[in-house]
């Protein structure tokens, strides 16, 4: 007999990128372990990079750092700049996050991210394959771009 209280894992299908970015940044939100890992690609070849951390490879390499993250509970994230980047099988999505989170002053503090964040299309639906974040920065600074040239 199966115990009522037992958390059932089920396969989520994402149907766009997008939607697998959402649902990364509302595990985030929730500290929810199991649907952060839902997210993700399962293949030894993932990679994610948390701020000034090392890069780990593999499921059980991310899972274990994010279960690292969610041990202090839920990572407060807004994404905001969001650029895209997307073919038929792959997406690369640029944004700046937004990062909330008690100092040890008692205070809330916000520190912005700049994150890449790759996609592909897999037979499971969208799914995350790398998530690489930078050091947060006391502001949210404009993107830098090359001006664009007029057609004639």
């Amino acid at each position: 007999m199966t115990d009522p209280r037992a958390k059932v894992t089920q396969a989520v299908l994402l149907t766009t990128a997008d939607e697998t970015e959402a649902s990364f940044y509302d595990a985030m939100q929730h500290a929810d372990l199991d649907r952060m890992m839902q997210a993700w690609a399962d293949d030894e070849d993932i990679a994610c990079v948390h701020p000034g951390g090392p890069r780990v490879v593999g499921t059980a390499a991310v899972r274990a750092g994010f279960e690292a993250v969610f041990a202090n509970g839920p990572v407060h994230i807004g994404i905001e700049h969001v650029r895209r980047m997307e073919t038929a099988v792959c997406a690369v999505h640029h944004v700046t996050e937004k990062v909330q989170a008690m100092g040890p002053d008692g205070q809330m503090q916000t520190a912005f991210v700049m994150a890449t964040n790759v996609y592909l299309r897999t037979s499971q639906g969208w799914r995350m394959v790398a998530h690489h974040a930078s050091p947060g920065l006391a502001q949210d600074l404009p993107d830098i771009t090359e001006p664009r040239g007029v057609l004639h």
